[in-house]
């Protein structure tokens, strides 16, 4: 048992001598925010590359720091939860600011990177109340249906959408809704639940 111990307390400290690596992941997962990016391209984009392991013992790290977290994808099947592409969010959005070299207002201005700034900002403060209130974030996909957010505490189990301006379908909404039946869903951003409320606290998550 002791040796057993010792042995992952090495292999834990070996995972951590990489510094280099884990800034590289902050700084492209800040980059990417709001995004599905998978393990293959994420050490492609890493110039000091480590194993799938070591990333995803990263961005634990990183996560436990309030920094970045890779979202898994939300599934029945255990083992394709585990093993899906992570959607990397920021903690906060002002790291994307920061690793961006612009200012909020010129990302604001590009349809593309406002909607992960907007998406992410929605995230960020999903996840805040995720640790406040004990429920699981994901995310999900399955080919071209996919939905921003999904949220789930014991039998309750929501699907959020997230409109910020750019065009966007919102079919996947519905595809989760089907195959998940007694999903409560919630479109952010729409006229019903505006952006502004929602990050105020004033739209309930679960029904």
């Amino acid at each position: 048992m002791k040796k057993n111990t010792q042995q992952k307390r090495r292999a834990s400290q070996a995972r951590r001598r990489k510094p280099a690596l884990l800034r590289a992941l902050f700084e492209l997962g800040a980059l990417y925010s709001g995004q599905e990016i998978s393990y293959r391209k994420i050490i492609g984009q890493l110039d000091d590359k480590g194993n799938t392991d070591t990333i995803t013992h990263y961005l634990d790290l990183l996560s436990q720091a309030g920094l970045l977290s890779g979202l898994k994808k939300y599934s029945d099947k255990l083992l394709e939860a585990k093993t899906s592409s992570p959607r990397l969010l920021v903690h906060d959005t002002s790291l994307m600011v920061a690793t961006s070299g612009e200012d909020r207002a010129a990302l604001m201005e590009d349809p593309d990177r406002r909607g992960h700034l907007v998406e992410s900002a929605v995230g960020a403060y999903l996840l805040a109340r995720s640790r406040k209130e004990h429920f699981d974030l994901y995310w999900w996909r399955d080919g071209t249906a996919e939905v921003d957010f999904v949220i789930k505490k014991g039998k309750k189990r929501t699907a959020l959408e997230v409109k910020s301006g750019r065009p966007k379908r919102t079919k996947g909404l519905g595809e989760f809704v089907s195959r998940f039946p007694g999903t409560y869903s919630l479109i952010i951003g729409s006229k019903d639940f505006p952006i502004e409320d929602f990050l105020l606290g004033k739209v309930p998550l679960f029904q």
